[in-house]
């Protein structure tokens, strides 16, 4: 099943995706700086990501496939130009990063990723998750925000106890309202919804009436609640940051999202994930 869908998978349409920007070259590898007073290391010699679809670069490349090498965290693709191709240079990228995501992964998968993880080792752990326990094939399905947060929380103690010295950069859930007020007006992307993607949130998406509505303002308050989970457990330790709700406040436009299902992010989505992560990870200060 495609992360972010609730049923079924959906099928290759016709579109065709806008060209896309190339992104600057890799930067040369930088050597690992120790950790300032506020304990966040701005040049990890190595990089592990978890987490879902997003970070697996689910249909960036071609239908119903992931394209680890597009994604934003840890791919090869130079007009992505990822986090570890930036921190770490084309040579160090292929040598110490690695990419344990998994399509369809839910908060409740997080601490076995993070087990997983914590075996390499790595200066930084990247964190996605969250679409998949919003969407569901209704809101009702939706994880419990209790749960989520235990799941989290669990994940980082999992590392911690294994690797102490570990970074963790968590980004927040997209706005998925958003991406139904994007891809609704679409033909292509209203015959592709009807398969299951997403369906708590994009299911019937023309219709505006007021159950609809309720249904669509459920889901977004569920993605704002899992993100304040995000931002809470994450500010409690000097080794987490969380990316101030960038991800969530991206205006994702429709040469960003993946022209076989849109929903997940394209090649450029990829790459704009990328800048948002490199500036969030370098920056001396987290965001606000």
């Amino acid at each position: 099943m495609s992360p972010g869908s609730s049923s079924g998978a959906p099928a290759p349409t016709a579109r065709t995706e806008a060209p896309q920007r190339a992104a600057p070259s890799p930067a040369p590898p930088s050597p690992s700086a120790p950790p300032g007073r506020s304990g966040w290391n701005t040049r990890p010699d190595s990089v592990a990501a978890v987490g879902d679809s997003i970070t697996r670069a689910f249909d960036a490349c071609g239908v119903l496939a992931d394209c680890p090498e597009a994604s934003w965290a840890t791919g090869s693709d130079a007009r992505v130009n990822s986090l570890a191709l930036r921190l770490l240079g084309e040579t160090g990228a292929a040598e110490r990063s690695w990419n344990l995501a998994r399509s369809g992964a839910r908060a409740a998968d997080l601490p076995g990723q993070m087990a997983q993880a914590a075996e390499h080792r790595p200066g930084l752990v990247t964190v996605t998750a969250g679409a998949n326990d919003a969407c569901r094939p209704t809101p009702a399905l939706m994880t419990p925000v209790a749960d989520f947060r235990a799941s989290f929380a669990a994940a980082l103690a999992r590392l911690w106890k294994a690797s102490p010295s570990t970074r963790v950069y968590v980004t927040s859930v997209p706005d998925l309202k958003r991406l139904w007020a994007t891809g609704r007006d679409s033909a292509e992307g209203r015959q592709v919804w009807s398969l299951g993607v997403c369906a708590s949130m994009l299911a019937d998406p023309l219709d505006t009436g007021a159950a609809a509505e309720r249904r669509r303002s459920a889901v977004r308050e569920r993605v704002v609640a899992y993100n304040e989970v995000l931002r809470e457990v994450c500010v409690r330790d000097e080794r987490c940051r969380y990316d101030g709700g960038a991800v969530f406040e991206h205006p994702f436009g429709a040469a960003q999202l993946s022209p076989w299902d849109w929903f997940h992010p394209s090649l450029e989505g990829q790459a704009r994930l990328a800048d948002i992560a490199y500036r969030n990870v370098t920056a001396a200060r987290p965001p606000g």
